[in-house]
């Protein structure tokens, strides 16, 4: 299976015995849609709605940092996810959130893990099947191991600095990175991690919510300064849009990247970090 798969595809797929299927729809913090009760009314059949606000670590007060591997493995396995499983996210969001659910899992040792390309607005414009209501309850058995390797922290970012065989490469809108608009969470300071580049995760989309490719997905890094030969650190608000630019180097072939799972989230709430206002 394929990292990025169609609606098509997917369609074809229904049904099948190793196949899960996860809504991950995640949301800005204020924002008034409900991902939960969107998908109750309608989803993509045999989805479970897999909840990134509440599989993360409940005792870190830094949203959705990663779980304990036995958190990991109790949610996932009320979700109905197998060990070995092909398992294919999705989103309805902005945030192109299911590329968080897609990191999270393989950070976890899922291998068999694809995202749907134009998500659910592709899947709804094409008028494929959906169901509503909630799955009865089903039991997988999902053994996570987590790759340390996956995941950079504060300390890591930090070494970071000043270093010139990395990149840090921030997910976040252009006005939020140079400081200009406050962050969405209150007792954020505002700018960027010093020397850190900008490729705010939109611009890995075409207009119709598909993933960019080739050419087109390597321009979007390049325009933004980033050196794709040096190995990567991905950083956003709180590691869920990180995530989208951690994808999209993975559809290079590139899989030395890295996502600092705090983020904005724990830098900017912590007077001792540098940071950096404007657009350098």
């Amino acid at each position: 299976m394929d990292s990025l798969v169609s609606t098509q595809w997917l369609e074809g797929e229904l049904g099948a015995s190793d196949l899960a299927i996860l809504d991950a729809t995640l949301l800005l913090p204020g924002d008034p849609r409900d991902p939960r009760g969107e998908y109750e009314a309608g989803h993509i059949p045999g989805a479970a709605f897999l909840d990134l606000e509440e599989i993360s670590d409940s005792a870190n007060p830094v949203p959705h940092m990663l779980p304990g591997e036995a958190k990991m493995a109790s949610r996932m396995q009320a979700l109905g996810v197998r060990d070995g499983q092909r398992i294919v996210v999705y989103d309805n969001s902005p945030l192109h959130s299911a590329a968080r659910a897609w990191w999270m899992l393989r950070a976890f040792g899922a291998r068999r893990i694809a995202i749907l390309d134009g998500g659910m607005a592709k899947w709804r414009a094409e008028g494929r099947p959906l169901e509503s209501g909630t799955r009865g309850p089903v039991r997988g058995h999902f053994s996570p191991r987590l790759d340390p390797g996956a995941v950079a922290d504060k300390a890591t970012m930090l070494g970071l600095i000043g270093k010139a065989d990395h990149e840090i490469v921030d997910a976040r809108p252009a006005a939020r990175f140079s400081g200009e608009d406050s962050e969405p969470r209150p007792g954020m300071a505002s700018g960027h991690i010093p020397g850190s580049k900008n490729l705010p995760q939109g611009q890995l989309f075409d207009p119709d919510n598909r993933w960019k490719r080739g050419d087109a997905l390597r321009a979007a890094f390049e325009a933004a300064g980033v050196d794709l030969d040096k190995p990567l650190v991905t950083t956003c608000g709180s590691g869920v849009t990180a995530a989208v630019l951690l994808f999209g180097a993975h559809l290079l072939g590139k899989d030395d990247v890295r996502l600092y799972d705090g983020s904005w989230s724990e830098w900017g709430a912590d007077p001792a970090t540098p940071k950096q206002i404007g657009t350098q």
